[in-house]
């Protein structure tokens, strides 16, 4: 376990080897599992905000799941997420002409219609980030559908915490990342 600042970092974040391959996988977190993207409150302002930027991305299905259930939805466990099509893949998810799922609002941003890249809790994956009182638990969430990931991850030796250098730039600054950096050396 590492522990900075008011961050518990599991020591799969250092240890397990982790590079997306959407080849392989097709983008399969993006429909598995019992319910979107887990979002915390600040996006849900920025989704209000950048709708209209986003909704030429989505897909005729998404739209009308949008216009049905909302821009997010709030779930048993008093948590938001984003809406699903029919319990399955996100409303903001689309399909390239590879039949990969990607994300319209990441899309959007790609093509400067937005300065959001995507919900952190997507950008993070494969760590999944628990909120406590005094601290926030970084962990590692092994599952199935990205086995292909893991695999390419090990053969080009990139751990998770480098794989998802931007993001836990994005959500902790460079400062804490580069202080990360530092202790895994020290570890070593």
């Amino acid at each position: 376990m590492i522990e900075l600042g008011k961050t518990l970092l599991s020591d799969d974040l250092r240890e397990k080897m982790f590079v997306c391959d959407l080849e392989k996988c097709k983008g399969a977190c993006c429909v598995e599992g019992d319910l979107g993207a887990p979002l915390n409150k600040e996006e849900l302002a920025i989704l209000d905000e950048i709708y209209d930027r986003v909704k030429p991305y989505l897909s005729d299905e998404g739209i009308a799941e949008i216009d049905k259930q909302g821009k997010y939805i709030l779930d048993e466990d008093e948590e938001f997420s984003t809406p699903t099509i029919d319990g399955k893949e996100c409303a903001y998810a689309i399909y390239d002409e590879k039949g990969i799922l990607k994300c319209g609002i990441e899309q959007s941003y790609l093509e400067g219609k937005i300065e959001y890249k995507k919900p952190i809790s997507c950008h993070l994956y494969p760590i999944r980030v628990t909120k406590y009182e005094d601290f926030e638990a970084l962990n590692y969430d092994k599952w199935g559908i990205c086995d292909p990931a893991c695999e390419l991850g090990d053969k080009m030796g990139v751990p998770v915490y480098k794989f998802l250098k931007e993001p836990l730039i994005r959500m902790y600054g460079d400062d804490w990342y580069t202080e990360l950096e530092k202790i895994i050396t020290e570890l070593k």
